[in-house]
């Protein structure tokens, strides 16, 4: 039985080891990075790579350590450099001696033979066939959107929660209700104890949260090492934080589609083409918050990663012209969770003052007429 593994991303890693075990591997699940992964792929990854090039190569050779003989991870297309992280992963740890097969998936729909010549070479290591494949994804994928939806539920539960860490805790033991679900049926009896036990958490409704948009590059979005926890941080001080990118969404967006032409005809008139990775996105995210009366924006953006680079330097115009205040965080090996907080607590104190001129603002209007 061939070992198994991949990159750890937030919490689909659930899904994954799902999939991959009920097609006859040995799954090696990545352990959440940390501080010694990154580390261990700063050591040698090129020096301007991008964060999440160095932790998912940390990643790497913690996995290959463990035993893992294939890795099977996701490609890319267009100006973003990561459509070549994959090929640049191996070949740095082929360079270092790890024997292993590298199965990078590009984009269906940039090449639907290659896609499934790649998966066929999978699919025989176990010899399954296509209709019990077709059936182990089925699950998968709805665990994976279980786990979506129920992170969601989590962030905006969490601002109301009367006891710290309430939802925190109440979450990860969902996560572990959620792990243990394997058929449709087991799946569905899952979501409804979940939502039930999220629910059930003691809130004060009579708060009013601030409502901040979160944009940026996906991996710092997904990963809450890579983001210090920035949702719970933001939860725990008072805000719902709407992350713009969830997993399933966006395999149904831009991989299983041409990508999300709503939010990029949105960003049209301050971004007119694609810039590689969610650049475009970021700026049209961006809009379409302020649009919705949220009461600010946080971009998450990898330090040297293009496309994000490219929003930052459009974001301040968009924030003028919508009247949206966006604060830029860049993460790199040196961003530190302390920092990164004191900056939060400033944007926030900042809405808060916001947001209270603009209702006295108003009040003074209908009470005067104008």
């Amino acid at each position: 039985m061939k070992k198994v593994s991949f990159a750890h991303m937030g919490y689909s890693y659930l899904g994954f080891k799902q999939l991959l075990e009920e097609m006859g591997f040995e799954v090696i699940v990545p352990d959440n990075p940390n501080a010694s992964t990154l580390d261990r792929g700063v050591q040698y990854a090129p020096e301007f790579a991008c964060i999440p090039f160095k932790t998912v190569l940390g990643t790497y050779l913690e996995i290959l350590d463990r035993g893992a003989e294939i890795i099977i991870t996701s490609g890319g297309v267009g100006p973003c450099r990561a459509g070549l992280y994959g090929l640049l992963h191996e070949k740095i740890l082929r360079n270092l001696g790890y024997e292993f097969d590298m199965c990078v998936f590009d984009p269906p729909l940039t090449g639907l033979w290659t896609f499934f010549r790649k998966l066929r070479k999978i699919l025989k290591e176990t010899n399954i066939s296509w209709l019990a494949f077709i059936d182990i994804v089925r699950r998968a994928w709805k665990k994976l959107k279980l786990i979506d939806e129920l992170e969601q539920l989590a962030i905006n539960i969490r601002p109301y929660e009367v006891k710290k860490n309430d939802t925190t805790r109440t979450f990860n033991q969902c996560l572990k209700i959620v792990e243990k679900a394997r058929s449709l049926y087991q799946l569905d009896n899952a979501q409804m104890e979940c939502r039930q036990l999220l629910n059930d958490i003691p809130q004060d409704r009579s708060r009013r949260p601030l409502r901040i948009g979160i944009v940026g590059e996906i991996y710092v979005m997904l990963e809450p090492f890579m983001n210090l926890d920035i949702e719970k941080k933001l939860g725990e001080m008072g805000v719902i934080a709407y992350r713009s990118i969830y997993l399933t969404n966006y395999a149904n967006s831009d991989i299983l589609s041409h990508g999300t032409m709503d939010i990029r005809r949105i960003a049209h008139p301050y971004l007119n083409q694609f810039v590689g990775g969610h650049g475009q996105n970021s700026v049209g995210e961006t809009i379409l918050y302020a649009k919705n009366g949220f009461d600010g924006v946080i971009q998450l953006a990898p330090f040297t990663c293009i496309p994000e680079i490219v929003a930052k330097s459009i974001l301040p115009k968009v924030s003028r012209d919508f009247g949206i205040p966006v604060l830029c965080l860049t993460i790199d090996e040196q961003t530190g969770s302390a920092g990164v907080e004191t900056r939060l607590e400033a944007f926030i104190d900042l809405l808060c003052q916001r947001r209270e001129q603009m209702e006295a603002k108003n009040n003074e209007s209908l009470l005067f007429g104008y």
